[in-house]
């Protein structure tokens, strides 16, 4: 019969996943420190998330198992902790485990005192010694060992952590950095990048939207073509590897190997939302469709699987289904040439499936005859080489995936972690936003309303505070940094595709109260927990852009873009502290900063204020905005003005651009000085090419 420990309480999908281990779990509290202290126990910390696939290998291999579960009881006061509802534990003890160790991962072990300092790190622990690796049963006895006779050493070295992770938050002021950092972030990608497959380095590959992001902004500024032969192959190879869900859509977390072909099958609401900006804006810089029709693919696949009947996005899904990884996405070549009336040979060919396949078991190293589903060309290049027109090729492409998804469907599906996280919501909403933008397409402009109220309604309170997280009717968990950051540009975004002033002012008020709240006033940069929060060893300052981009890159972004709006130079200058304040930092590594690159080229521009004037938004208003938005101009911010929509409330120097001759007009700025009005479509084309 299976028990319950103290987690059967919680919310968190990953704590309940962990709610029967014999392990005597307690969630991050005072009850489990104050026990510690009382007991002279100290604390196993284990963080990490429902969808990840060594966390339920070693949940399987050492949290399951009596024996081991027994000694963890005996020795230690176990913790865990869902690393998406709790980033900002996960963010300082990950800092720990790369201190002491030189990398990290998850599952993230820990072992510390009842005052929260570490004292050991590593990351997965099977129950007996294996792999190589030191087991649970050999571990427990060492740390055992360590503190009921080497108290001392072990809080030296507790003590000598606590003070490096203060001194890795530790900021020198300086100068903001010019464009040589441009150049050589630049060069640093150059040097890893593989020309063959696309991407950076060998394997793992990992997507990381915001690097290639830059890199067409490098391509903008300097028309360095390299930088968008990178873009453009690493963004085709990855659509057509393994990574990418061939039958469902969307995109799994990263490949294990360098061809994109293997992924790690989790999928991830954050990579979704960051990768579809990236397509959308490589198609406006190209024209390719095929990159259009990856965005809304991974829209598809969002709307469809992603989302709540009350508008929000939910957080992910496992990697494994009924206890195997990978199972739900694998196809044999029998199960290909099974499903009714399908182009049999059509489909393995043009999926590459082979009969022997091509997949091979992580853990068994066995092969089960089963495939990755990829493909080696391009609708477009397959058209060529069979002769067959595009219009006949897609529409035999969409019948047998329309085949193989239904027939996909009867499968038993991956877990979905359903709960809905701010700061993940927020660069969904985004997403949704500025596909909106590119497409016209009304669909997207729901989804992006839809969510962003269900966020402003559910996750915040009558004084403007965010919460963290939402599952099953209980918001909780203060928001951190992030989830201000992403959420205020989430609101531009959608004020730039609705011209709703409404969000444009929750998106102002968002921004003060997270200046209150979270900015470092002596240096300017931005604490990740509130200051007023003191419940971790330090206050984290995050400046590096890793799977997703920091809290201080995207509020850097977010101050310059609300100073063109409003005209409010407050802003501005407040942007140019936080980059200071992260000037020693930066040009260390630049490529490893890419959004705060983004941030300083929208800084030091060329960067545009368009101010489009008419007496409604009405439709010569919307035909000069699209003319607008079809043209790739990364830098700058877009308002209307109209008779009724306030808009000059919040921007003082709108004032004076009116509409001319009773037609719209747009006015393009430069530093709040602007050209003559255009008010004609056609010559707004050519003027802003």
């Amino acid at each position: 019969m299976k028990t319950n420990n103290r987690l059967i309480k919680e919310k968190s999908p990953y704590l309940l996943q962990h709610s029967h281990n014999p392990v005597d779990w307690f969630p991050w509290g005072e009850e489990a420190f104050e026990k510690a202290k009382m007991e002279d126990k100290p604390i196993f910390l284990s963080i990490g998330y429902s969808t990840c696939h060594w966390c339920h290998v070693m949940e399987k291999e050492s949290f399951e198992n009596e024996e081991v579960a027994e000694l963890m009881n005996q020795t230690f006061i176990s913790i865990k902790v869902d690393r998406e509802e709790r980033p900002d534990i996960d963010g300082v003890y990950m800092t720990v485990c790369q201190l002491f160790t030189g990398s990290g991962g998850w599952p993230l072990t820990i072992v510390m005192t009842p005052d929260k300092k570490p004292f050991f790190a590593g990351t997965h622990f099977p129950g007996h010694d294996k792999y190589g690796r030191i087991g649970m049963m050999t571990l427990i006895p060492r740390i055992n060992e360590l503190w009921r006779n080497k108290r001392i050493d072990v809080l030296r070295t507790s003590d000598e952590i606590a003070k490096a992770l203060h001194l890795s938050s530790h900021i020198v002021p300086g100068n903001e950095p010019g464009e040589e950092i441009f150049h050589k972030a630049f060069e640093e990608f150059k040097k890893r990048y593989d020309p063959e497959f696309g991407g950076f380095g060998n394997a793992p590959k990992f997507p990381t939207p915001h690097n290639l992001i830059f890199l067409l902004r490098y391509w903008k500024k300097y028309n360095v073509l390299d930088a968008l032969e990178m873009v453009e192959n690493t963004l085709t190879k990855m659509r057509l590897g393994g990574i990418y869900d061939q039958i469902g859509y969307g995109f799994h977390r990263y490949s294990t190997d360098k061809e994109w072909l293997v992924p790690h099958f989790e999928k991830m609401l954050y990579d979704q939302a960051l990768l579809v900006p990236l397509y959308l804006e490589t198609y406006q810089v190209t024209g390719n469709i095929f990159y259009l029709d990856t965005a809304e693919e991974i829209l598809t696949y969002v709307m469809r699987n992603m989302t709540s009947e009350e508008g929000g996005f939910y957080s992910a899904e496992d990697a494994d289904s009924e206890g195997v990884e990978g199972k739900f996405y694998l196809w044999s070549e029998k199960e290909i040439l099974s499903v009714d009336n399908i182009e049999g040979q059509f489909a393995l060919d043009y999926y590459n499936v082979i009969r022997d396949g091509n997949w091979t078991d992580p853990h068994s190293g066995q092969s089960d005859k089963s495939n990755i589903l990829h493909l080696n060309k391009t609708p477009e290049l397959l058209s060529a080489k069979i002769n067959l027109p595009l219009s006949d090729i897609n529409e035999k492409l969409k019948k047998v995936r329309n085949k193989l998804f239904q027939s996909r469907e009867k499968r038993v599906h991956p877990f979905k972690d359903n709960k809905i996280l701010t700061d993940w919501n927020g660069l969904m909403i985004s997403a949704f936003a500025k596909a909106a933008q590119v497409t016209g397409k009304e669909k997207y402009i729901l989804f992006a309303r839809s969510a962003a109220d269900f966020i402003l309604v559910k996750l915040i309170d009558i004084n403007w505070n965010l919460l963290h997280r939402y599952r099953e009717g209980e918001a909780a968990v203060k928001a951190n940094l992030d989830d201000y950051a992403f959420l205020i540009q989430a609101l531009l975004d959608l004020y730039e595709t609705t011209f709703s002033v409404d969000y444009l002012t929750k998106a102002k008020k968002l921004l003060d109260v997270c200046v209150n709240k979270f900015r470092d006033k002596e240096d300017g940069s931005f604490f990740f927990s509130p200051i007023a929060d003191n419940e971790l060893i330090v206050n984290q300052k995050e400046i590096y852009d890793g799977a997703i981009p920091s809290g201080n890159s995207v509020m850097f972004l977010n101050l310059l873009r609300m100073a063109k709006m409003t005209g409010d130079q407050d802003y501005q200058e407040k942007g140019l502290m936080l980059i200071r304040a992260f000037s020693d930092t930066i040009p260390k590594s630049p490529s490893a900063y890419t959004q705060t690159l983004t941030g300083l080229d929208f800084l030091i521009g060329p960067s545009y204020e368009i101010v489009v004037s008419s007496h409604d938004y009405d439709y010569n208003a919307v035909q000069m905005i699209n003319e607008i938005r079809k043209i790739y101009i990364p830098n700058k911010i877009i308002l209307l003005k109209t008779d009724s929509n306030s808009m000059e409330k919040l921007s003082d120097y709108i004032k004076e651009q009116k509409p001319v001759g009773g037609k719209t007009a747009v006015y393009i700025c430069r530093n709040f000085s602007c050209d003559l009005p255009v008010t004609d479509p056609e010559l707004l084309k050519n003027v802003l090419r």
